[in-house]
């Protein structure tokens, strides 16, 4: 190896996953990939298959974007050591096993078992640096209702919203010695019943539209605006079909606003951005195609709202202990009043990703993103 190479970092970038938003972090990977300062990083490319096995890649990274990376020319069976002496991807070829040092990890997956605190945990127990979201604030901001709770104690308004649960027992109910465990548990008809009850209740109380959302999913998978009572069973149905906890929020009168939040110690914002919509919400065709939404960077709103919406940004980025990057998603009501929706530790990044767009309104580039980021983790 040349000595200039052995000068440059490893960067272990992760991609796929077991995950409805595996598309999502092939192309997202691919950006990463190509915007990698070659200079200072080597990239150490790991694939996770849908089934999730696990890969070195090796091949070109058009093949990460069009899904065929995975193959027996550019693949071999990988793993990351999970002693923390070796900071090491471990490559299985045959009966020899390589080691391929890591100095920092990206994990560029969305969605369960990337971007919910699963993978984080695994990184931080290999003691290898973790670029983006620790373990902790990864699982808590992929949980809305955990998320909102948290930041509704920091002082910044949350929807209104109850969660309700697909498998639960009578609360303060245990069964008796002559009582058979699992007698005390909620069978499933009536559990369904009493969560309908509940939905309508709600719906009752705060008016329609509802959302109907799985707690803990991400690119608005089985997300549902609920108009009527009508709609209200498909859309827990739809719901309890990505998580086994949904939740019901109140519509929010306004437009969806961001901010790009880079750095932990000392914290970066980019330009706030608006979502405009045509109707409906801003569902996963809408963010990947804007069909028929637009978003526009910066926000068409002062620059005193847009301050006060950067302030909110951080001081929710604080409160859910987010480190290295995360998108902050929020609500402007007519009123002016900011209202929190949600966090991304993993947000897209593609080239035409919302974060990115913030960030380069800043005047910070996607290749400035991508060392920045990895800055983070290096403490460089």
């Amino acid at each position: 190896m040349p000595d200039q190479d052995k000068q440059k970092k490893n960067i272990a970038i992760i991609f796929g996953g077991c995950s409805s938003e595996y598309s999502v972090s092939l192309e997202s990977s691919s950006a990463v990939i190509r915007n990698l300062n070659r200079e200072k990083y080597n990239p150490v490319l790991v694939g996770i298959t849908q089934e999730g096995e696990w890969f070195h890649f090796t091949g070109e990274v058009e093949k990460i974007a069009a899904d065929t990376w995975c193959n027996e020319t550019d693949c071999r069976p990988a793993m990351l050591s999970p002693n923390p002496k070796k900071k090491a991807l471990l490559v299985f070829e045959g009966e020899r096993v390589a080691e391929i040092a890591v100095d920092a990890a990206l994990p560029v997956m969305h969605g369960k078992n990337g971007e919910d605190g699963t993978l984080q945990g695994l990184i931080e127990l290999a003691q290898i640096p973790l670029i983006g979201c620790n373990t902790l604030a990864s699982a808590l901001c992929m949980d809305k209702d955990r998320a909102h709770k948290l930041v509704q104690m920091a002082g910044i308004r949350v929807p209104q919203a109850i969660v309700l649960e697909e498998s639960v027992r009578k609360e303060n109910v245990l069964p008796s010695a002559e009582e058979p465990l699992g007698q005390g548990a909620l069978n499933q008809n009536d559990l369904a019943k009493e969560n309908e009850r509940a939905a309508r209740d709600f719906a009752r109380l705060i008016g329609f539209p509802i959302f109907v959302k799985p707690v803990k999913a991400g690119s608005s998978y089985g997300v549902t605006k609920v108009m009527d009572e009508e709609q209200l069973l498909p859309a827990l149905r739809l719901a309890f079909s990505y998580d086994n906890q949904v939740i019901l929020e109140e519509n929010i009168d306004g437009f969806e606003v961001g901010c790009a939040v880079l750095g932990t110690r000392e914290l970066i914002v980019g330009e706030v951005d608006e979502i405009e919509l045509s109707g409906g919400f801003f569902d996963f065709t809408e963010k990947y195609t804007l069909k028929t939404s637009a978003i526009h960077v910066p926000a068409r709103i002062s620059k005193e709202k847009a301050a006060e919406v950067k302030a909110a940004a951080k001081k929710i980025y604080r409160a859910l202990g987010c480190t290295g990057f995360a998108r902050v998603d929020m609500f402007l009501m007519p009123c002016g009043e900011i209202v929190f929706n949600e966090v991304n530790t993993i947000p897209g990044f593609t080239e035409h990703s919302r974060y990115p767009g913030m960030m380069k309104a800043a005047g910070i580039s996607f290749a400035d993103i991508v060392e920045r980021v990895i800055e983070t983790a290096l403490d460089v």
